[in-house]
């Protein structure tokens, strides 16, 4: 897999104000795989932890420690 990471203007997305993070996945397949198992195996990737968290609406909590 190849990840690319940029920041776009928000004007460019969904948001108006300010930038947002973009990242751009490349699955990469080898072996003698027809369509119907490439395709199931995008869906697996689309499920995993860490891509539903990178989709997903992300906030950080601080706390600071006595």
């Amino acid at each position: 897999m190849k990840l690319r990471h940029e920041k776009i203007h928000a004007k460019d997305c969904e948001t108006e104000t300010g930038k947002v993070d973009v990242t751009e996945r490349r699955l990469i397949l080898e072996g003698d795989l027809d369509e119907a198992q490439r395709d199931r195996l995008a869906e697996i990737e689309d499920r995993c932890p860490v891509h539903r968290t990178l989709e997903s609406e992300v906030k950080v909590t601080t706390d600071l420690a006595e």
